[in-house]
């Protein structure tokens, strides 16, 4: 019988599949006692479940590249620390050896401890961290249940499946990706998390919100997602196959359109030139956005060679994977942003500080890169080297206040002049830029301009901080939303002041390459977006159906909106009359 659910469309689009329900493994728990002679083994079982973990999470975190890594990685990273805590470890270990507790009894109740902890906390962001032991003990717990053979388990397959879950950690959506999933029903959730993002970035139709999912579809139940209209159809009718195939030659030929549209230049409707850049990390995130006609790389994450290897890169190590970014963008500028550790990005080289109470507020971005000014300054100088074989950019992450743009500047002067001695050449000029993702910089702009060569917006950052409210926690979906009033007057004044100052501002969050948001993000007076290179064409075609001038006249009615319920109502009346529609 046909059965019809509604969720919340995190990842557009619509697929057809067989329902793989993944129900959390820490509820499979054996609470029965163990017999003295079944300590040792049990014991040795549990340590090998955990090895095998942190196999597969190094597995899967080599296989990782561009943007993915970045997203995707922190994750990992931050899960792998948490299968070598001393004080989980130990705590199992005692449970299963003094208890006599068998290992998945062992883990539920050290997940229940700490659990309550994370629960106890009033800090939002380190409550919904809570979310982490979750997915660390139960990837502990499906290793527990793993057939033996490695082999066995690498016949798992996703093909042709639609996964239904609760939820699904960053790291397991790019694993089932690779395996062939087809997409994701999550009866939790936010359309904000990593996880949804990390669904669009796959083009992998992605529902959340759809709270009966885990109780009315069955395994192998053919399912269809409808990302577009935000349903899920059980045992689908002849006549919504008939709706899905045709949906299927209407994506068909709108990819062939905007494939067209990689060499076009980026124009609105009224003439209105905009530019376009790439957020990028490998090489294969150059080749993308040279392919898709990028107008440079407004965003280049170079943390990924601290995360990606045990102790520091050298200055040659870094200095070739910027020379290479550089020669790769064949002469469109490349903006390097330096070293952002700290918060949930964790490092093999140690220089993330452990154990901070308030990691998200705590020392990362620049704050951390001025406590390590020797490690800092080779960063500079292998940038500097980079800057001669194209025009180059640095960006400097999580400003807070004018005195670190002075102490940079200060550490950009040193650097020169210790390779001038070297006999290094350099390059002319190099324009340094500050990330405005806390709200200090943002309100202080201004005085923040006055040392700055230009801007970027990091909204991702920006809005958490703005708003109180972390994205990843579907409880604060109400809270935690690009259209707050409040929050758009922040970024409406970040661009007004750059554009009075006559510098140039970009942004760089997730909303920038979403197209939801670009007749918003124009009419507040944008003309550089940066974003993942898969998403530069959708933008593009957007802009060109959107009226600049229009929309930079009813720009003060937006911004007069008290709720962003009516924000959106008149974005909505104001690219109605532009378009004939009421598509936003």
């Amino acid at each position: 019988m046909r059965i019809v659910l509604k969720g919340t469309p995190a990842a557009r689009g619509m697929t057809l599949g067989r329902a793989r329900l993944v129900q959390p493994s820490i509820l499979a728990v054996d609470m029965r006692m163990l017999e003295d002679a079944e300590v040792g083994p049990e014991i040795e079982r549990l340590h090998k479940a955990i090895d095998t973990a942190r196999t597969e999470l190094r597995e899967l975190r080599g296989k990782l590249h561009g943007a993915l890594a970045r997203e995707v990685g922190d994750f990992i990273d931050a899960h792998s620390l948490l299968l070598d805590d001393e004080e989980l470890l130990r705590g199992l270990d005692d449970l299963v050896a003094v208890g006599h507790y068998t290992a998945s009894a062992a883990l539920k109740m050290q997940r229940d401890r700490l659990a309550a902890v994370f629960d106890a906390m009033n800090d939002p962001y380190l409550k919904s961290r809570g979310e982490d032991i979750d997915q660390v003990i139960g990837r502990v717990m499906s290793a527990l249940n793993q057939p033996s053979s490695r082999e066995e388990r690498k016949l798992a397959s996703r093909v042709g499946e639609i996964v239904v879950s609760d939820t699904v950690a960053p790291a397991d959506m790019a694993g089932m990706a690779g395996q062939g999933m087809l997409g994701v029903i999550a009866s939790a959730g936010s359309i904000y998390s990593h996880s949804a993002i990390l669904a669009r970035s796959f083009n992998l139709p992605m529902l959340v919100g759809t709270r009966d999912a885990l109780a009315t579809i069955n395994d192998d139940d053919l399912v269809l997602i409808d990302a577009e209209l935000g349903e899920v159809i059980v045992h689908p009718t002849a006549q919504d196959l008939a709706r899905y195939r045709q949906w299927q030659r209407q994506a068909a030929a709108e990819g062939r359109r905007l494939a067209a549209l990689a060499t076009a230049p980026t124009l609105t409707r009224d003439g209105a030139h905009v530019r376009l850049y790439a957020n990028a990390e490998l090489a294969g995130d150059i080749t993308l956005a040279r392919a898709r006609g990028a107008d440079g790389i407004g965003l280049y994450r170079s943390e990924f060679l601290f995360l990606r290897q045990r102790g520091l890169p050298s200055e040659d190590e870094q200095f070739a994977a910027y020379r290479d970014v550089v020669l790769g963008m064949g002469g469109l500028p490349v903006t390097i942003r330096t070293l952002d550790l700290g918060a949930d990005k964790a490092d093999s080289a140690g220089l993330a500080l452990r154990g901070e109470e308030n990691p998200a507020l705590g020392v990362r971005g620049i704050r951390l890169s001025l406590r390590y000014a020797d490690i800092f300054s080779v960063q500079l100088r292998a940038i500097l080297r980079a800057a001669c074989y194209g025009p180059v950019r640095i960006l400097i992450p999580m400003v807070t206040h004018l005195g670190e743009l002075t102490a940079v500047r200060n550490l950009i002067k040193k650097a020169r002049e210790d390779l001038a001695r070297q006999g290094q050449e350099l390059p002319e000029r190099l324009d340094i830029g500050a990330m405005i993702e806390v709200p200090a910089a943002a309100i202080s702009v201004t005085s923040i301009l006055a040392k700055a060569d230009f801007l970027a917006i990091g909204t991702n950052d920006l809005a958490q901080y703005v708003l109180a409210a972390d994205r990843n926690n579907d409880a604060l979906d109400g809270i935690y939303d690009p259209l707050q009033p409040a929050f758009l007057r922040l970024i409406a004044h970040v661009i007004a002041s750059a554009r009075r100052a006559k510098k140039p501002v970009s942004l760089c969050g997730e909303i920038a390459g979403d197209t939801q948001f670009t007749a918003l993000l124009l009419a507040m007076g944008l003309e550089e977006f940066s974003m993942h290179p898969g998403q530069l064409l959708q933008v593009r075609d957007r802009l060109t159906k959107l009226d600049c001038a229009a929309l930079r006249r009813a720009a003060p009615r937006l911004f007069r909106a008290h709720t962003r319920d009516e924000v959106e109502e008149r974005l909505l009346e104001v690219v109605a009359k532009q378009e004939g529609c009421g598509e936003t």
